[in-house]
């Protein structure tokens, strides 16, 4: 099953997209219920809605997607070798995979409050080195009797309510300038991540997976109408029942919280290129260009680059005497 956020007439609407129409989820509910519900509840959600839908449905191309959740938190993890490989040559003129990657999959937190939708324009800080990251997004929802804490592998992948394409929009420059404090990333990456085009429930997966929990599908990204990158989304290090285990570490998942996968290889921004390339090619992206992340059985997702927001200044750091007692 596929659920969306939608706008039309001025309105939004939650709910299923049966073929190419969408028709909202019985007695009011959000996307937010639904995966508070949890996936063995859906069957019966959509049982509700089969009468209503030829009367209620609204046509999909007749409705602005919105992003298919607000999410309670996002978490992205960097989860391919390959492309570790190739931007750190980016940085440090080398490629290099650190011993301590094989050891945990590594994630940061980014801003949920920057979550975009397919078809919306970005607006980027000031940069020189935009770029995109291709990835798949794994959706929280709720299982019963779990409180989505120190889970196993083998229980939390049962916690992964369905799929969602995943832009992890990124200033390169900006982001290796935080880098370099020890602390970060946080205004090269939080100013947009696009989510969409709609979340795509786990068990339309269930023939695909394999039995070490890796799931083989393609994955693509486009600027200007020219491939860029390609990858099987089984080329992850880790299946993403480990990524939701490592995440519920000493911690909770929740139903909303999404978890990405970590920028795909061969291509899957441009950064890893850049590395491979020793040089600036293909470009960073740039006001007009329009990038297209596809991602099979799940669908498709498209932006435009805008221009950068125009904002405050921000004085640099003031050295000061370290006095212990006012003087």
């Amino acid at each position: 099953m596929r659920i969306a956020r939608w706008s039309h007439d001025g309105a939004v609407g939650e709910g299923f997209v049966i073929d190419d129409r969408v028709v909202r989820f019985p007695r009011g509910m959000t996307v937010a219920d639904v995966l508070a519900a949890g996936l063995a509840e859906l069957p019966a959600l959509a049982a509700e809605v089969v009468g209503e839908a030829a009367a209620s449905a609204v046509p999909l191309d007749s409705v602005e997607l919105l992003a298919p959740l607000v999410p309670a938190s996002v978490r992205d993890f960097v989860a391919f070798e390959e492309h570790v490989e190739g931007v750190t040559a980016s940085v440090d003129g080398a490629s290099h995979v650190a011993d301590e990657w094989y050891e945990f999959p590594t994630f940061y937190f980014t801003n949920p409050h920057s979550i975009i939708a397919t078809g919306a324009e970005v607006r980027p800080p000031a940069t020189e080195r935009l770029d995109f990251e291709l990835e798949v997004g794994a959706v929280i929802g709720a299982v019963a009797g779990s409180d989505g804490r120190a889970l196993a592998p083998a229980d939390a992948a049962s916690h992964i309510f369905g799929y969602t394409i995943f832009n992890d929009w990124s200033a390169r420059d900006v982001q290796g300038r935080e880098m370099k404090v020890r602390l970060g990333p946080a205004k090269g990456k939080d100013f947009a991540t696009t989510l969409g085009p709609w979340i795509v429930t786990a068990d339309e997966f269930d023939d695909l997976v394999d039995d070490e929990g890796f799931l083989p599908i393609r994955m693509e990204v486009s600027v200007n109408g020219r491939r860029v990158g390609n990858d099987l989304l089984s080329n992850m290090g880790w299946p993403f029942g480990d990524l939701v285990a490592y995440a519920s570490r000493d911690s909770r998942v929740v139903p909303g919280d999404v978890l990405g996968s970590g920028t795909a290889g061969n291509g899957g921004c441009l950064a890893e290129l850049w590395g491979r390339a020793g040089e600036l090619t293909p470009p960073p992206l740039a006001a007009g260009d329009e990038v297209v992340m596809r991602v099979e059985r799940v669908g498709e997702i498209r932006n435009v680059v805008g221009r950068a927001h125009g904002v405050p200044a921000i004085p640099p750091a003031q050295r000061r005497s370290r006095a212990r007692e006012r003087t």
